[in-house]
């Protein structure tokens, strides 16, 4: 799988809830360029959720395209997340786009990547970008031994855990929940 720097995204999937959120950091190399980008959107009138790390120019187009995917399988997020995989990794254009993606519903959520890989993971807990493994493991845990939080406060945290450690991931979070 593709390792992509300078952003953390978090999704998780809890008590027939899902949230998913980024932070707000864009690096040009080793410097911050911008601190408060927005990394999660909701599509199909707020049904699907969807994240990305990765070139943001390259991200918007998969996004779209995701949306165009979409629209052509009724809303059905796992076949357009399948059609839309398969593109990006035969497409001469879509295969060079730096990027991943994780969609969500409320009940499942899947990570997207340009390699043709649509994983369903473990838990319902899905992590991308250079600080996820520290997310993931944060929200494991706390989907574990905390199950009185809700989805939102086990991203929240796992998130801000990820800045405290990952030099690419920041405090200015955005998290959308779907119900």
């Amino acid at each position: 799988m593709t390792k992509i720097r300078s952003t953390t995204v978090l999704a998780i999937v809890h008590n027939g809830k899902v949230a998913i959120g980024a932070d707000g950091q864009a690096t040009m190399g080793n410097t911050v360029a911008k601190s408060n980008v927005r990394k999660v959107r909701k599509l199909q009138n707020g049904k699907i959720a969807v994240g990305f790390a990765g070139s943001t120019a390259d991200a918007f187009t998969l996004i779209e395209r995701f949306e165009d995917k979409l629209s052509s399988y009724g809303g059905n997020m796992k076949r357009a997340a399948i059609e839309l995989a398969k593109d990006w990794r035969t497409d001469r254009y879509l295969r060079k786009l730096e990027a991943m993606m994780i969609a969500a519903t409320k009940d499942e959520v899947l990570v997207i990547s340009g390699t043709g890989d649509v994983l369903e993971p473990d838990n319902q807990i899905a992590a991308i970008g250079s600080g996820s493994m520290y997310a993931q493991a944060a929200a494991t845990a706390l989907k574990k031994h905390a199950s009185e939080l809700s989805a939102e406060e086990m991203v929240r945290e796992g998130l801000n855990i990820a800045a405290d450690i990952c030099i690419y991931t920041n405090h200015n979070l955005v998290i959308e929940n779907l119900d």
